[in-house]
Order: structure tokens, then sequence, then C-alpha cells
């Protein structure tokens, strides 16, 4: 199950996750369109948000985002799928092409069998029904489902579940690593650190080694989210566009982390590929 990840993991030494794929001009984020820009501008792994109608299907979309991407004040989870259909993205068609809310199993079916991994984000509330349809695919291998490691139910659905997708907890204490990476019902592949300040043992490579000697990756997401609060203590994407990647990417590759979750993959990859002939890193080995 987890030979892929391993393989990319230890082939890139530090994997560029890129935030919804890559939108811009006539791309909207959470579509294939985004997930092959991310894929050329050197990411490995593509996170993706889940939505579901009313009536039970399966969409990439961030629900709340809809007034500014469709021009509508409803969330789509209380539409129909006949009616999500007919929405598209503002400023996004084209003649010849609409740009549509696409569909989530037919996405990531178009990158079966490729080296493309996926970390499916906000669906844990949906679980079980999602994870039936995923396994659907057979594509378990390049699905990392990522929940919070307080959220108890979502915990057990997956525990329960016969097929045992790649998982990646959401922790904010190290007691959250070690409430899931011990728990031998979960396929624990790595796990997202989350701080709002720099006073925290995330800062510290001895802890990011200890995670690693635990037999998991180390994922840190620098995307720099419009509430303004900070997901890695203030190091983030935002930073290395207005400073520069080296003052907020430089202190996260210097802690070892094996993943950086980011709105700009080709800017992480450049400063990824600098940093790391003079890194000396260890990589973890999943």
């Amino acid at each position: 199950m987890n030979a892929l990840i391993n393989d990319v993991f230890e082939s890139e030494r530090v994997v560029v996750v890129a935030h919804r794929g890559s939108g811009g001009g006539s791309v909207a984020v959470n579509t294939a369109l985004a997930v092959r820009a991310a894929l050329l501008q050197g990411a490995a792994m593509v996170e993706l948000d889940v939505t579901a109608s009313a009536d039970g299907e399966f969409y990439c979309f961030h629900d709340g985002y809809e007034a500014e991407s469709l021009g509508i004040d409803t969330n789509l989870q209380t539409l129909s799928a006949a009616e999500i259909d007919k929405l598209s993205y503002l400023w996004m068609d084209r003649p010849g092409r609409t740009a549509r809310v696409e569909h989530l199993l037919p996405l990531l079916k178009g990158f079966a069998d490729t080296r493309a991994l996926f970390n499916i984000d906000r669906s844990w509330w949906r679980w079980p029904n999602l994870l039936k349809a995923l396994d659907g695919l057979y594509m378990a291998h390049q699905l990392l489902l990522k929940c919070p490691a307080w959220e108890d139910a979502a915990l057990q659905r997956l525990r329960q579940f016969d097929v045992k997708f790649p998982f990646v907890p959401i922790c904010a204490t190290p007691d959250d690593v070690y409430k899931v990476v011990n728990d031998p019902k979960l396929n624990t592949v790595g796990v997202e650190l989350i701080t709002n300040t720099r006073q925290h043992p995330w800062f510290s490579a001895s802890v990011v080694e200890e995670f690693h000697a635990l037999g998991v990756f180390v994922f840190v997401n620098t995307v720099t989210l419009t509430t303004g609060i900070p997901l890695f203590g203030g190091l983030d994407d935002e930073l290395a566009v207005a400073s520069s990647p080296e003052e907020a990417y430089g202190p996260v590759l210097a802690l070892g982390v094996d993943a950086i979750q980011t709105d700009w993959p080709a800017i992480v990859r450049d400063y990824r590929d600098a940093w790391l002939p003079t890194g000396g890193r260890r990589v973890a080995t999943g």
C-alpha cells in the first residue's frame, strides 16, 4: 500500500504539496487542469478539498467560497448535483470550455496509475461513504487521507474500514502524534504539524527526528490563510513572496521536514533544489 508513497518521498527528498493544485489565468483551483499545472511546477502531491451535493455526489470544492468563486450565496452542500453541474467559475469560462465545478472521482481517476499523489482534505465527516467511493477507484496507494488527530469519530470510521488508506493526521501537540502513530488499526504514513507560534516543540529538529524514528513523514503547511491564523508559526508563503523564500522556507527545511504544502509550488521547488545539496538532512523511511 505504501510503496509508491515511500518511493516518491525518497526520490523527492522534500515533497512539494500543491494546495488545491495551481490555479491562475483561465485555470481554477480544485480542477484537473490545476492538478496538471501543479505537477508541471514541481509538485509531487496535490491537496484537494472535498464537498458533496445534497444528493450525495462528491465534488472538488472548498465550500464557503461559493460567492467569490461561483457568484452564488448558497452552499454547494444544499444543492443537487444537477444544480451544481450548471455552475461555472467566475471569469474562467472560455469559448468551447466551460469551467465547471469538477466531480471528485473522475478527476482522481484521470491520474490513476501515475506517480501523482493526492492529499484528500475536508472529507472526514463524509466517511465512510467517501471511503467506499474512493475504494472503487483502486487508487488507495495514491491517496493520503487527512483529518485532525482529535476528530475521534472520524478516526473510528477509518479504523473500521477494510481498506487501510494512507493517513496523515493534523497534529497540534506531541500527544496528538503519539495517539495516532501508535494506533495499529490506522495506516499512518505521516503527520502534519501545525502551530500559530514558534514557541512550540515543533521547532526542534530533535522532535522531527523522533517522529522519523516512529516511521512517519513530517508535513508542514506554509499556506497563508485568509483568516490570518498562522499554520506554522508565521513561516508562510506570503512571507516568502514579500521577503524571501529563504526567510520562510529555510527554517522549515532546517528542521528536516519531509513535505511542504504551499500555494506556490514552483517557488518551493526552486528553493528546495538549491537548499538540499547543502542541507545534509536525513530522509524518513515511512
